[in-house]
């Protein structure tokens, strides 16, 4: 399947060749050497044009807000200040509008891949506030100062750099003109460009893959998680009571699950919801007001982790889930209650 870019991400896509190639600057451009490096490996690699190559690369610029953002993420905060900014009435209230706009795309994406509606809807919801906060940067210059001025994970950046002009150039669009996040996403589900490319579907059959469309988006988010390994009806979390002197071990094993649930409750740690022995889960350590606060995560939860690598995120698309499953329930049964009564 072909992917196409259009919308609020892509929306200067151009009929021919892009503008970048068409404006290739004709005198000597001096580039720092990291930069050359790249240019020369994408016209092997790919064939790519390198005067005009050069000439985009010069147009790219240093944003130091974007690497003041990486050195301060949201997800650093503690989850109990990290919850409310995430779970609250006003998400809430969105979201539900959201589902209820989108009900047809949202309920044949869970039908298709097997991901719970609510998870679609809230991984939405906390990624841009249902496409209210798509980000403000140029795609380019976040890629760009990410890949040749944060060594901390510049290969990262680079290799993502490497696949937007992949997918600038398949689809004819200027890589100068996509805006997006701090770290290069796209989007209403804020794809990074090598997801976007692996991805994204046209779940509303117009002919092209555009996660600025609400159909699209819920469609790619739902095979994203598919494609990651979610398992229908399985758990994502519970809290736990955590005793005993190995905890700390358990927390420093990581999300993946690596223990079954029997083994932690031999060792201390009681899931506080009827889990099968059998199941595996990994100890999550979540800082509250009061102190630290404990779950049982299972596969399903680092699945969501692989989208963004944040307890804290992850934790908070499970509490809007279900945030959001209880009230569209709780409407559901009041409009019940309204047709009864309409009917007597």
């Amino acid at each position: 399947m072909r992917i196409w870019i259009t919308g609020a991400a892509f929306c200067f896509a151009l009929l021919n060749a892009p503008l970048w190639a068409q404006t290739a600057q004709r005198v000597d451009i001096e580039l720092r050497p990291e930069v050359e490096a790249f240019v020369a490996e994408m016209s092997e690699r790919h064939g790519f044009d390198v005067k005009e190559l050069r000439s985009l690369m010069a147009k790219a610029r240093t944003q130091e807000t974007i690497l003041q953002a990486m050195s301060r993420p949201s997800t650093a905060r503690p989850w109990f200040e990290y919850r409310p900014v995430y779970v609250n009435p006003q998400r809430v209230a969105a979201g539900l509008r959201f589902w209820s706009d989108n009900a047809g795309a949202v309920a044949r994406a869970s039908q298709t891949y097997g991901v719970p509606e609510e998870v679609v809807v809230a991984t939405i919801g906390v990624e841009t506030f249902y496409g209210r906060n798509t980000g403000k940067f140029r795609v380019l210059d976040a890629l760009y100062t990410l890949a040749f001025d944060y060594p901390p994970r510049a290969d990262y950046f680079r290799s993502e750099l490497e696949q937007f002009l992949l997918l600038a150039q398949e689809q004819g669009v200027d890589p100068t003109t996509p805006r997006g996040s701090y770290a290069g996403a796209m989007g209403i589900a804020q794809f990074m460009p090598s997801s976007y490319r692996k991805y994204a579907v046209d779940f509303d059959r117009s002919g092209r893959a555009d996660l600025s469309r609400d159909a699209d988006a819920i469609g790619s988010v739902a095979n994203y998680m598919s494609e990651f390994g979610w398992e229908p009806e399985g758990l994502i979390a519970v809290p736990a009571d955590a005793g005993g002197e190995r905890i700390d071990e358990f927390v420093g094993m990581g999300w993946k699950p690596a223990l079954s649930v029997e083994s932690l409750t031999r060792a201390g740690i009681t899931p506080q919801a009827t889990v099968p022995y059998e199941t595996e889960a990994a100890l999550l350590r979540l800082q509250g007001e009061r102190g630290p606060v404990y779950y049982l995560g299972f596969n399903n939860f680092y699945v969501i982790t692989r989208y963004n690598r944040s307890v804290n995120y992850a934790m908070s698309v499970h509490d809007l889930a279900r945030a959001l499953k209880d009230a569209r329930a709780h409407d559901a049964g009041l409009t019940e209650v309204k047709l009864k009564k309409k009917r007597s």
